[in-house]
């Protein structure tokens, strides 16, 4: 009896709220459950929360201001803090002509990627949704492999007795093992299949959520494919092209394996001179303060990049 009684009982605020009961009191209760149930879901996204903001302060954020601390130490009678090794990294002309290289190789890396990502992100976004997973599965597989395993095995691609090298003497192409390692252009090769599925993903994304019957009208005005291409599709995808972008231009100019393994001494990006300095002379604070130099670099590209996806997302909406 007991039990009935309380399983029929209300609470205090539902019983407020009554038919006799005024309308503000009716109010008030209801103002004050969904001022619990608010307060309830801030407290289980804040303990969901902490141990993120734990894992990143002490894994990410004290490292960092560890090494922002060592760039600004000096040596000998320099003191802290000071400016030398930023003056060194930015004042020499080595350093500059590295930060160029490193520059030029990821722009570089970064057009190859959208002339060969756009066409595949592009059809991929115009098929179907169950012929669209097996094919993300396809793209997104290489990012799952260890870039060591990815860079050995084009070791051996590449390599004189490798398999590049001997389909062209089998073919008659060249008489002699060519080398195809070591080079410039071996790097660009291995950085663009490396960060290829970020361009293609990105695109895919933004031409998924384009209208097709945009471009149906387009052809209903008797716009060729290339005019309807060039000026329906590629503006409708640019927030798509310049995301991949992004990603792929700050994960080609901070690369130090790749460089470092197929570019050998030949081929210097900054990454591998970062490593060199950290690991090889132990030089902590000149390779801090290049370290935060690409990093104030790619933090530049981002935002450039968020502001340009903002300004065409406005545009977008505006004309619509």
């Amino acid at each position: 009896m007991a039990s009935r009684r309380s399983i029929g009982r209300k609470s205090p605020n539902r019983a407020a709220c009554g038919p006799r009961n005024s309308t503000r009191r009716c109010a008030d209760a209801a103002r004050f459950d969904s001022g619990q149930t608010l307060m309830s879901r801030r407290a289980s996204t804040l303990l969901m929360v902490v141990p993120m903001i734990l894992v990143i302060g002490l894994f990410l954020i004290i490292p960092l201001l560890g090494l922002l601390e060592a760039s600004f130490k000096g040596t000998g009678t320099a003191g802290f803090p000071s400016l030398e090794h930023y003056d060194r990294a930015l004042l020499d002309p080595f350093y500059l002509r590295i930060f160029a290289e490193t520059i030029g190789y990821g722009l570089l890396c970064t057009f190859i990627s959208i002339f060969l990502g756009f066409p595949v992100g592009y059809a991929m976004g115009r098929m179907s949704p169950n012929k669209r997973r097996w094919y993300v599965i396809l793209v997104i597989l290489p990012l799952t492999l260890s870039l060591i395993v990815i860079v050995f095995g084009w070791l051996v691609l590449l390599g004189r007795n490798g398999v590049v090298n001997s389909l062209l003497l089998t073919m008659g192409i060249v008489d002699t093992p060519k080398t195809l390692l070591f080079n410039g252009p071996a790097v660009i090769v291995v950085l663009v299949m490396q960060f290829l599925p970020f361009m293609i993903l990105s695109i895919m994304s933004v031409v998924v959520q384009i209208d097709p019957a945009l471009e149906l009208a387009s052809a209903n005005l008797k716009a060729t494919r290339w005019v309807t291409l060039r000026r329906v599709v590629l503006p409708l995808s640019m927030p798509g092209i310049i995301a991949g972008s992004s990603l792929v231009f700050t994960a080609s100019v901070s690369a130090f394996v790749t460089p470092r393994l197929i570019g050998g001494q030949r081929v210097q990006m900054i990454g591998s001179i970062i490593y060199d300095q950290i690991l090889t002379y132990l030089n902590w604070g000149f390779g801090s303060a290049l370290a935060f130099i690409l990093l104030e670099l790619t933090i530049v590209v981002t935002a450039a990049s968020r502001i340009r996806i903002k300004r065409e997302q406005d545009a977008g909406s505006a004309h619509a």
